[in-house]
């Protein structure tokens, strides 16, 4: 009877110290902060620019058709790379397919735009292509016909190769996931291991190739760099046209709200396309999924079709940047290239340390609370991964200069002293943005680590004395240590490669990797820039290389087994019109 009473009383004392309305507060602040911009930008769909009239007349019809082909032939392209490449390596045998599995996600460390200037300058007229052409036939400059690389098609396959991984990573995690019992009954009804492909495999694993195509399509309208290189007019080079050349800030929100309404439309079309579907799993015993052995040529097609696709996006143009940076590229540890890994470096590691901190704040206040508010300000925040970097940057850069104009007015009437701008241009602005763009890339890795995390041993902590600062710092950090180390390893390289807003944001004579190779790019000097398109190359290697190894793992060969899990990048992704359904584990 004492020991029941001891409990009662321990137990009302942890429900007097439990979680307040307050403790909300570490989910909603800072989602408002990062979504802020995002909704500057909506709201500057009604703004007024003297320029807008004359942009319709011109070219507005222009951004927005090319857009529409851009993402539709790239959603062609990232399908038929993956999806075919995701069923192979999962369900048949043939030579190479280990090392397939692993290797098809190897062009994800690639930027597009860096993948747009080595092959520039491999396919150019003066490119060794041609010249090898040329030499070998003895034929003259006019005297045949090559297909241009700078073009929309050249835009679309530069983005097919890139972004194939997002659709490869996802299906593939379907199609491990499948039940085996599902695809024996069609091989006993008569059906073919195509036939079963198309009828069974191919339908469950369509809200994960949704899923996937939805991502690669956010990224291709985010770009700048391999657009502006080729010269495809999209929203994005007009949103930089608007901002540097015309100095049109509300032609800019414009722009920017419009294409923000296109994402935003492929986010919900992408949720509606799945209707009702629902995929479950109907026993947690899973046995290993039957595969079918290749042989001749059908063998020889499986490893062709797996092999293009690394070869193209990976082996061929790291190749090239190794051998351009070798013979062509700038001094690796030169004083001009070490400052800008330098800058790039500090601009990251900043980011990647305070997204990982309010990610951790604000997932475990959502944990706390259990408050469908927190979730929301969680859902709200992880919106900007799905905006491009230039619209962000716009989002960001107007009310900070207003901010700034508004403080150097009342210290000027005040005191007589011009501040200047405070923030505009500076470090603080630019990690801003990157906040708002990368946050939900922190925020899902975290989401998904808490969630492994029983809520008993919170109940533990609690009852052992600690508070939730307590059971935060001495409970949950040490058994997330690998999950905030994968995320902010993650932000850190998208920082890296991020090229929008750090152009329009960067501060004065403060330049990074990208900004520097895409200079040089712009000014024809391609092999100078293949020193800088190396290194950012290199640094993305690193989540790479997770991400593979947790492919790898995602199945045992038989017996009982856990779900596949989805990798910390793809888990990042935002649906902002609600969960991806994915096939039920145990």
């Amino acid at each position: 009877m004492f020991a029941t009473a001891r409990l009662s009383a321990a137990s009302r004392g942890l429900r007097r110290r439990g979680p307040g309305p307050l403790s909300a507060l570490p989910a909603l602040l800072p989602a408002l902060l990062i979504a802020a911009p995002i909704l500057w930008v909506g709201a500057s769909l009604f703004a007024t620019s003297p320029n807008l009239g004359h942009l319709a007349d011109t070219v507005l019809a222009r951004y927005g058709a090319n857009t529409l082909l851009l993402a539709l032939g790239t959603t062609l392209g990232v399908t038929a790379l993956g999806v075919p490449a995701a069923w192979l390596v999962t369900m048949c045998r043939f030579p190479g397919r280990r090392v397939f599995e692993w290797a098809l996600v190897l062009p994800l460390a690639i930027p597009a735009y860096v993948l747009a200037y080595v092959y520039t300058d491999f396919l150019q007229h003066s490119g060794p292509v041609q010249s090898a052409l040329r030499e070998v036939f003895d034929l003259g400059p006019r005297d045949y016909w090559f297909p241009e690389i700078r073009s929309l098609p050249g835009a679309i396959l530069i983005f097919s190769f890139v972004l194939y991984p997002y659709v490869y990573l996802l299906a593939r995690s379907a199609f491990l996931a499948q039940s085996a019992c599902a695809i024996e009954v069609s091989r006993t009804l008569g059906s073919s291991p195509v036939d079963s492909f198309w009828r069974v495999s191919l339908p469950l694993a369509r809200p994960a190739i949704a899923a996937g195509v939805a991502l690669a399509l956010m990224e291709t309208l985010a770009d700048f760099g391999t657009v502006a290189h080729f010269g495809v007019q999209t929203f994005t080079t007009g949103i930089d046209r608007a901002w540097r050349s015309l100095g049109d800030r509300a032609l800019a929100g414009q722009l920017s709200a419009m294409l923000l309404l296109l994402a935003l439309t492929v986010l919900v079309l992408e949720r509606r396309s799945r209707g009702a579907a629902r995929v479950h799993h109907t026993t947690n015993r899973y046995q290993s999924l039957p595969g079918y052995r290749l042989r001749g040529a059908r063998a020889g097609l499986a490893t062709l079709a797996c092999l293009i696709p690394v070869f193209v996006g990976f082996l061929l143009p790291a190749g090239l940047l190794l051998y351009l940076s070798l013979a062509f590229g700038h001094d690796l540890f030169g004083a001009r290239s070490l400052t800008l890994m330098r800058n790039s470096v500090t601009l990251a590691g900043l980011t990647a340390v305070l997204a990982v901190s309010l990610a951790l704040a604000m997932a475990y206040a959502a944990r706390l609370t259990a408050s469908p508010l927190a979730r929301a300000a969680n859902r709200v925040a992880s919106m900007g991964y799905a905006v491009p970097g230039s619209i962000i940057a716009v989002g960001v850069l107007v009310p900070l200069a207003s901010l700034d104009n508004a403080v150097d007015g009342v210290m000027r009437s005040t005191f007589g002293v011009s501040t200047g701008l405070l923030l505009t241009g500076s470090i603080i602005a630019l990690t801003y943005a990157y906040l708002v763009r990368f946050m939900a890339v922190a925020l899902g890795s975290v989401e998904a680590g808490l969630e492994k995390v029983t809520p008993s041993m919170d109940g533990a902590a609690r009852s052992l004395g600690a508070n939730f600062l307590g059971t935060l710092t001495r409970v949950h950090v040490p058994m997330l240590s690998g999950t905030l180390l994968t995320a902010g390893l993650i932000v850190f390289v998208d920082v890296v490669k991020e090229l929008p807003a750090t152009l329009i944001m960067r501060p004065f004579n403060f330049d990074t990797l990208a900004v520097q190779a895409y200079r040089l790019a712009s000014d024809e000097r391609l092999t100078e820039a293949s020193t800088a398109s190396l290194v950012i190359v290199l640094v993305g290697l690193g989540p790479v290389i997770l991400l593979s190894r947790s492919i790898m793992s995602s199945r045992p060969g038989s017996g009982r087994r856990v779900g596949p899990e989805t990798p910390p990048l793809l888990a990042a992704a935002p649906d902002p019109t609600g969960p991806v359904e994915r096939p039920a584990g145990p």
